[in-house]
């Protein structure tokens, strides 16, 4: 499976690299260039244990690599996954969706054929409803679905848990009309 992963932080870094560990084909897009070359160089923006050696190998490997150019990652991707940002509003301690709505607006003019578009960042109720609006409303021809996949990654044990989880949370719609909703934990 060829696997987008829009945004190389915490989560983002760490899902990419493991999926790319499973033998999936993985980029990984950041809009900040310096932590894209680093990352391109092996050089890691974060600690997590083991985390340094799981990118070089899967990169030595061509399961994984790193760029800014969100496009061409979505365009050849089977599944897109935003693992954005959403940090605290200040005055209302709600998540600012900003970043995840602005990775679905440029989701939308880049996708090419069938894709998953799967939420993985930090959201309320609802953001997958957006996320689809938006897409739909820039591609109405497009054929994609949006799924939820929220992260449960501690910090110090996030291969660990992404690896072994002991719950997996993945909810959709799909189907016509959005007729066919599922929704489960394992």
């Amino acid at each position: 499976m060829r696997i987008a992963m829009i945004g190389s932080g915490y989560v983002g870094l760490v899902s990419g690299a493991c999926f790319a560990q499973f033998g999936h084909d993985v980029v990984c897009v950041d809009k900040d260039a310096d932590k894209i070359a680093r990352l391109s160089k092996g050089e890691m923006p974060i600690y997590e244990p083991g985390l340094d050696k799981l990118v070089t190998d899967n990169m030595r490997a061509g399961r994984l690599a790193f760029g800014a150019g969100l496009a061409e990652a979505v365009g050849g991707a089977d599944a897109v996954f935003i693992a954005v940002g959403t940090p605290t509003r200040r005055g209302d301690g709600h998540a600012d969706l900003s970043y995840v709505y602005a990775a679905a607006a440029e989701i939308a003019d880049a996708i090419r054929g069938y894709t998953v578009v799967v939420t993985k960042s930090t959201v309320p109720v609802g953001t997958g409803r957006e996320v689809a609006r938006i897409i739909r409303e820039a591609q109405p021809a497009t054929e994609f679905d949006v799924c939820s996949n929220p992260e449960f990654l501690r910090e110090g044990s996030a291969i660990e848990d992404f690896r072994r989880p002991d719950r997996v949370v993945c909810g959709a719609t799909s189907g016509p009309e959005n007729s066919i909703t599922a929704g489960s934990v394992f």
